[in-house]
């Protein structure tokens, strides 16, 4: 990469903070520091402080929320910045958006930074959306002329017209978040800075924002640092991606690499479980679970699904048989699978029955699904369970899968599928 088609250059970036109820130091603290620095020493402080993992209790009143950060953007680029809760995106974002220094290391750019990090920063609550699309360009040095032949088309994408001149105070959190972005996309600063704010928006407004970023990069030739916890926006809006964990920087390669290497490297197998008690007068689902590729009830399209079932019969059947159905969010079903005792021998002796249905690769366009389960005798007779709306779990989409078509509003679509069966 060479040294012109650089515009951000973060080189050895580290923020230390003070646990307590005083974050900024103490007086000993600050003469320690003093002291050192008139005898040419280094921080004393700088050498203590641990790991910002806030899920163990440290020994040390000092954490290192980010620790020798070093990467460079070229200009036009847009890098996907991802990781934990805690990992230290918002940090350095702040620190790249001059909101907050660094404890060590410098922060190279060429050109205005343009920052959307919380649901109204910079905005004054009691001037009006006019005003403050004003005040935010006055802060990116623009002037009132340049302002004033781009603010039509702020007001315009914000959708906020009718409310532009009324106090920002007055607006909801979704407004504010739509007028914020308009004011620093449309301002044209060289590097735009956005977090997970975007999701404030509704989907309308997600889908406009992320189309204005892709433009804001491919034909202005801007450059974007993009945080969000959304895959798929991450995947169709990046090209480059850095995975922080615990303040450091883990991984540094092409997006999808970078999802796979973050999604390896911190998610588990999850299962997401319905369960009942027992009965006695009859035969029941006493457990229900999916188990998706990764946590948070997420699955990647194209992973293998498994679904597990264990039944409890009180006493012995005959011709029993199973089914579920996976049902998006508008209570459509779209995958239809079943066993049947005939096909496999299920029930005909009392105890707990153990069914799993592996899919092999679940196909499921992205979006939110659950399972409607039946358990019934051979067809036209008994129904001894019905549960609905159970085992919620989503999926993404993260390659494009042109080897199946998806029908909606029908269960046409067929997954291939494994059953397995055993009695406890």
């Amino acid at each position: 990469m060479e040294e012109k088609d650089i515009i951000l250059k973060a080189e050895h970036i580290s923020k230390q903070y003070r646990l307590g109820l005083v974050g900024t130091g103490t007086i000993s603290h600050d003469l320690n520091r003093w002291w050192h620095k008139v005898r040419g020493k280094a921080d004393p402080y700088l050498k203590v402080g641990e790991s910002n993992d806030r899920s163990t209790k440290g020994q040390s009143e000092y954490v290192w929320a980010l620790q020798d950060i070093n990467f460079e953007v070229k200009r036009g680029e847009v890098l996907g910045i991802i990781g934990k809760n805690g990992a230290g995106k918002s940090t350095l974002l702040k620190i790249l958006s001059k909101v907050t220094g660094p404890t060590t290391g410098e922060i190279k750019t060429k050109g205005r930074i343009a920052s959307l990090l919380e649901v109204g920063t910079g905005f004054h609550g009691e001037m009006t959306g006019r005003e403050n699309v004003y005040l935010n360009g006055a802060i990116l040095g623009m002037t009132k002329k340049e302002i004033s032949s781009k603010i039509e088309e702020i007001i315009e994408f914000s959708g906020c017209q009718r409310y532009i001149d009324t106090p920002v105070k007055r607006y909801s959190s979704g407004m504010t978040v739509r007028l914020a972005f308009a004011v620093a996309a449309f301002l044209e600063p060289e590097i735009l800075v956005i977090d997970e704010v975007l999701a404030v928006g509704d989907a309308e407004f997600q889908k406009k924002a992320i189309g204005k970023m892709q433009d804001i990069s491919r034909g202005d030739g801007r450059t974007v640092l993009f945080v969000s916890h959304n895959m798929q926006s991450i995947s169709s809006l990046t090209q480059r991606c850095i995975v922080l964990d615990k303040g450091n920087i883990i991984f540094d390669g092409e997006t999808a690499d970078s999802i796979d290497f973050y999604l390896n490297n911190n998610t588990i197998n999850s299962e997401y479980i319905y369960e009942a008690k027992p009965k006695t007068d009859k035969p029941n689902i006493i457990k229900a679970s999916v188990k998706t590729s990764n946590i948070g009830q997420v699955h990647i399209c194209g992973e293998p699904l498994e679904v597990s079932f264990d039944l409890n019969i009180p006493f012995s059947l005959k011709g029993a048989s199973l089914s579920f159905q996976i049902i998006d969010k508008h209570e459509t079903p779209i995958v239809h699978l079943w066993t049947f005792d005939s096909e496999k021998e299920m029930c005909r002796e009392p105890g707990i029955w153990k069914l799993k249905c592996i899919i092999p690769k679940a196909r499921l366009y992205m979006g939110e699904y659950s399972l409607k389960v039946y358990f019934t005798g051979p067809p036209g007779g008994d129904r001894y369970d019905i549960i609905e709306n159970i085992c919620p779990f989503k999926i993404e989409m993260f390659k494009i899968y042109r080897e199946f078509e998806f029908r909606a509003n029908t269960c046409k679509y067929i997954e291939d599928s494994d059953w397995s069966i055993n009695k406890q």
